[in-house]
């Protein structure tokens, strides 16, 4: 579902991203774990066709992203860390106009179950300046969902939400991977991505330095030890602290 191959992001004479290749198949969420500039948020944009990559191809639901963006970026949906709305659209409006971009059919039918299921409905018909922080992040993953995505970026995602809404948030990842969407999950929330990430992708200065399903990276790192959670794996892998 999600297909990297060779791909390298430069900002100038930095080189933020280097010869990256990985894959997500439908049902699994890969948890892009890295220090601070690591490349974690180089990466995500880049294979979600924010910014361009200078080398390299991502193929999102066997569709090159370069060749034809608009088909592959129709399968996707990124939600970044800070939420970008429409300061004078309500929350219903916003849901309104995401769908007649992506020609979202009945989209009225599938607005309000998202409404519930975020905890927002109550606020349908109020303005962004009128929520909270995590009630904004809310509508943006709301809009994200509308139409159904197969594959699915999250740059820290739980920023801003109470601790009812990070479950209800785990859970919804968790349900839409069962349905067959192929997740990548950044966060430095390191007992989130234990949570729910079947796979890791370890950065470390633009580069990969450990890959795997969760199991295959606990056996690398955990040096037989159990109970070893995944921050002191994280350590070990990188010599380092997350933050």
């Amino acid at each position: 579902m999600i297909e990297v191959s060779a791909l390298t992001k430069r900002y100038g004479t930095f080189t933020a991203v280097r010869d990256l290749s990985f894959t997500v198949q439908p049902g699994e969420v890969l948890g892009l774990v890295g220090p601070n500039g690591a490349g974690k948020t180089s990466t995500l944009r880049s294979i979600a066709g924010i910014i361009p990559a200078n080398a390299g191809s991502i193929r999102i639901g066997g569709v090159d992203l370069a060749a034809d963006p608009i088909s592959a970026k129709r399968q996707l949906a990124f939600f970044p860390d800070e939420p970008r709305l429409f300061d004078y659209l309500t929350v219903r409006q916003h849901l309104n106009f995401v769908s007649r971009i992506y020609g979202v059919a009945n989209h009225a039918a599938l607005a309000q179950p998202l409404l519930e299921e975020l905890e927002i409905a109550d606020k349908a018909d109020q303005l962004p300046g009128e929520l909270s922080r995590g009630m904004k992040q809310k509508l943006a993953i709301a809009c994200g969902l509308l139409h159904s995505p197969r594959v699915m970026f999250f740059d820290e995602p739980l920023t801003g939400l109470d601790p009812l809404g990070i479950r209800r948030m785990k859970d919804s990842i968790l349900r839409r991977a069962r349905e067959g969407a192929a997740i990548v999950l950044s966060s430095h929330l390191l007992h989130l991505l234990e949570e729910v990430c079947s796979h890791v992708l370890i950065l470390k200065k633009g580069e990969k330095i450990a890959h795997g399903t969760m199991t295959d990276i606990f056996t690398q790192f955990a040096q037989g030890e159990t109970g070893v959670s995944l921050e002191e794996i994280f350590i070990r892998a990188t010599g380092g602290s997350e933050n």
